[in-house]
């Protein structure tokens, strides 16, 4: 059974328009592979004393049959990212490639 998506948010109220571009993205991976469970969606600015200005990071974790998939936004050796929507667009991104991944090995199994 599908589950609506679960949106936290660290370190950052709450904001209805990024939940809102959270879900459009979320809906978006339901179309590509139709066997997701669960979705959850960590939106955080992390503490980074040294750097100015806000870093925005996502983490998305998707429940599939036999499987998580667990992708962040950040690249290796980022810091995170300085738009909310580039965090949201690299983390969803990531995950569709997971998914891409993981389809492939059900094909080849």
């Amino acid at each position: 059974m599908r589950q609506p998506v679960q949106i936290a948010f660290r370190n950052i109220e709450p904001s209805p328009a990024l939940e809102h571009l959270i879900r459009e993205h979320a809906d978006k991976l339901d179309r590509f592979f139709g066997t997701i469970m669960a979705k959850r969606v960590v939106f955080e600015v992390p503490h980074r004393h040294q750097h100015q200005g806000k870093q925005f990071s996502v983490q998305v974790a998707l429940s599939v049959p036999g499987d998580e998939l667990v992708v962040h936004s950040d690249k290796p050796g980022s810091h995170g990212h300085e738009s909310a929507d580039a965090a949201i667009r690299d983390a969803f991104d990531a995950a569709r490639r997971a998914l891409e991944r993981f389809a492939g090995k059900q094909r080849h199994e």
